[in-house]
């Protein structure tokens, strides 16, 4: 067991399914990842895998046939995919984010319908917020939705669906006006639908098409999608938690998940990366001997690790911040944002130590290189977790003059 990223106080139970992941991880994820990344092929039989091992159902509570599992138990097992390949815990992540939106904010009928088959990994979940102009602005959200009858009308372009392709369910968030005057805040007039869709690309069920795959530079394997709304008709028992209005609230709450998610993701790429690096610094010799026994690495490894604790510690905090039911809005912004950084810090001295090698796709670094910087953009850019952070913070302690 490495020395690094431990977790004190974890049951029986979480240690099992921690050390089930990681040798699941250490057997059929890092020996073929950087040969399906480079491919940008679907990891099928990795996903089939996980399948088996119950993780698409480890939040999910058991009564809805899930392992019932915490926060913390599943962020640590995010921390243990990435290791091994980030984009396998990505496919995980927006799945989770449904299935928590659903158990959280959904309708009784809601959840019976979908969790029982989401935690069988049947139904795979995605969601999208964001469109094609608006980046980090979700008020400035066009995608519409018009009442007509007990459907509604959906139109509108989404952007960046993290498994918009491979998914069967998304939750789409689109304004609807409908019992809202003029006026009313943006956020107030918005609303979460869940879309069932087939699997694929194309239209994929009247006035819904995945037109294909986004081409990226890293995060590859899992796919990337725009999703285009065209008179999209969706009944009103779709509506999450059977009533509009409340879907940023509900989207917000699934991103706090997601942002632990990401601080986790960023957290188990760190530690591969520093895992390579310290291995390649025992292995190249120069001037005679290890390039380990040269002061320069030895203090790049000793900034590395450092990250790496300090990353999977402030993780952990929001994690069980979130599962004790108290806000942690604060917490997973400042876990977020300092992963995410460290990550790409960590992972570029990684790259640096292995000298010119790092630059060639033979060696895994090079992947991780390319994978980092996701991390900074993806559930809110290191600029949104500072806002987040600061106005928390000017809340917290408001100066009483």
């Amino acid at each position: 067991m490495a020395r690094l990223a431990q977790t004190a106080g974890l049951t029986d139970v979480q240690q099992e399914i921690l050390s089930t992941v990681r040798d699941f991880v250490d057997k059929e994820i890092i020996p073929v990842a950087t040969e399906l990344e480079h491919r940008d092929e679907y990891p099928q039989a990795i996903v089939d895998g996980l399948k088996e091992l119950g993780l698409f159902g480890l939040m999910i509570p058991e009564e809805y046939g899930g392992l019932g599992e915490s926060l913390l138990t599943y962020a640590l097992c995010v921390e243990e995919i990435a290791r091994g390949w980030m984009s396998v815990s990505g496919i995980i992540n927006t799945h989770f984010i449904v299935a928590y939106m659903l158990k959280q904010h959904g309708t009784q009928e809601q959840k019976d319908h979908f969790l029982p088959r989401m935690a069988a990994g049947d139904i795979r979940g995605a969601f999208s917020m964001s469109e094609p102009g608006l980046g980090s602005d979700v008020s400035a959200i066009t995608s519409k939705a018009v009442k007509d009858g007990d459907e509604y009308v959906l139109n509108g372009q989404k952007m960046w669906l993290t498994n918009g392709g491979t998914s069967s369910l998304v939750a789409v968030l689109v304004r609807s006006d409908e019992g809202h005057p003029e006026g009313t805040a943006p956020h107030k007039s918005m609303t979460t639908f869940l879309i069932e869709k087939e699997p694929g690309f194309g239209e994929v069920r009247p006035g819904l098409t995945i037109p294909g795959k986004i081409e990226k530079m890293g995060y590859k394997g899992v796919d990337t999608t725009e999703l285009i709304m065209d008179g999209l008709r969706v009944p009103a028992d779709r509506v999450l938690g059977g009533v509009t209005g409340r879907g940023f609230y509900q989207m917000m709450d699934g991103v706090e998940v997601g942002r632990v998610n990401v601080a986790a993701r960023g957290c188990g790429v760190a530690q591969r990366a520093f895992e390579l690096g310290v291995q390649y610094a025992q292995q190249r010799h120069t001037f005679g001997k290890p390039i380990a026994q040269h002061q320069a690495i030895q203090f790049k490894l000793a900034e590395m690790a450092t990250k790496v604790e300090a990353a999977h510690a402030m993780m952990v905090n929001a994690a069980r911040k979130k599962d004790s039911g108290e806000r942690n809005d604060l917490e997973a912004g400042m876990a977020k944002y300092l992963a995410s950084e460290y990550c790409k810090e960590v992972v570029e001295d990684a790259f640096r130590i292995h000298g010119g090698y790092g630059f060639s796709k033979e060696y895994e670094i090079e992947r991780l290189y390319r994978e980092a910087p996701m991390l900074l953009i993806g559930e809110g850019t290191a600029e949104i977790q500072k806002m987040i952070i600061g106005r928390r913070l000017l809340e917290e302690y408001r100066f009483q003059g």
